[in-house]
């Protein structure tokens, strides 16, 4: 009776072994046929970028065959590496294509999809500092990166205000924490409502907020977008397709299940503040889709004005040609 028992259990083992190996083998073979996608950001991981993660980490991705791996650029912005090949897709903004394709050196970049459907982006002041419209810049300080598009927007909504823009003082701060800039060196600065805003609402910090477009609807641009190489869109279309329609489904996630999206970000950056990512969580959930008829569309009118704009305060040397410069041809939702 020994025996029997002891050949029925190793009967067993080896047939547990077998089942192990076959599923070991299979698993093998399912990640070896997925296709390797690098996804190139834009700043550090943050809950515009979501939806990635969201892809990410339920599997979305390899529903589509791809095995992706989202990194941060170790240094400028992601347009030069994915005009050079160095990752199939980058997230970016619409100044930053339009900047890109007319330069004296175009790179052949090409927006494929919003990430947020208007700008969320405005100058910002504890309200202390009274500054509640642009004829307010007078005799204010602001601080910003350096950019010449800073000072152009700043001038334009002051002329639109009938302000002095020669009554507002522009000093460079960097990426300086938006509370320690306007409590310690300046009056007003450009914060991303999504991130500073809610920020200051959890801290009771109270602001005043001025939106761009409130005042120039040309600024309403889209940022971030998710960008590509011209080359790599017309040799694969089928797997942008696949890769827009798994990211879109995360974004999609991240719609209606903002608390718990926001989880699959912090597990990939535990170093953001959980009780900001949340709040930011559910203030994007109502900008990602917002008033357009699905995820990720752009209007080409928006692309148009805003390089008009450029054009016109001296910021870029020559139109854009705007047909070129994005698609919704690879969206889900294109055609429906």
């Amino acid at each position: 009776m020994c025996s029997i028992f002891k050949k029925y259990t190793l009967n067993i083992l080896l047939l547990l072994m077998m089942f192990l190996l076959v599923n070991i083998a299979a698993y093998s073979q399912e990640e070896q046929s997925l296709q390797e996608i690098t996804v190139l950001l834009d700043w550090v991981p943050n809950t515009n970028h979501t939806g990635m993660y969201v892809a990410l980490e339920r599997g979305f991705y390899k529903e589509e065959g791809l095995d992706v791996n989202i990194i941060q650029p170790s240094e400028g912005g992601p347009a030069g590496l994915i005009a050079a090949g160095q990752g199939e897709f980058g997230i970016s903004y619409q100044e930053q294509v339009t900047f890109a394709r007319t330069s004296r050196e175009p790179l052949p970049v090409v927006a494929i999809a919003a990430v947020i459907q208007h700008n969320t982006s405005g100058f910002a002041s504890p309200v202390e500092k009274d500054i509640t419209r642009p004829l307010d810049f007078e005799d204010k300080k602001y601080g910003g990166w350096g950019s010449p598009v800073e000072e152009a927007t700043i001038e334009a909504l002051m002329e639109i205000d009938n302000a002095d823009f020669n009554k507002t003082e522009i000093v460079t701060i960097g990426a300086i924490d938006f509370f320690a800039a306007v409590q310690e060196y300046v009056d007003y600065t450009w914060i991303y409502y999504g991130w500073d805003g809610v920020a200051a609402e959890l801290k009771d910090f109270a602001i005043n907020f001025i939106l761009l477009q409130e005042y120039a609807p040309e600024l309403d641009f889209y940022t971030p977008v998710i960008i590509a190489r011209e080359q790599f869109l017309a040799q694969n279309p089928e797997l942008i397709r696949k890769f827009l329609r798994a990211t879109e489904k995360g974004y999609q996630y991240s719609i209606k299940n903002p608390e718990t999206a926001v989880q699959d970000l912090l597990k990939h950056a535990p170093e953001i503040d959980s009780e900001i990512a949340i709040a930011s969580q559910k203030y994007l959930a109502e900008q990602y889709i917002a008033d357009a008829p699905y995820w990720g569309v752009m209007e080409r009118a928006r692309w148009e004005s805003y390089a008009q704009w450029l054009y016109e305060q001296g910021l870029i040397e020559k139109m854009l040609d705007v047909d070129d410069s994005f698609t919704n041809k690879f969206l889900s939702g294109e055609g429906k």
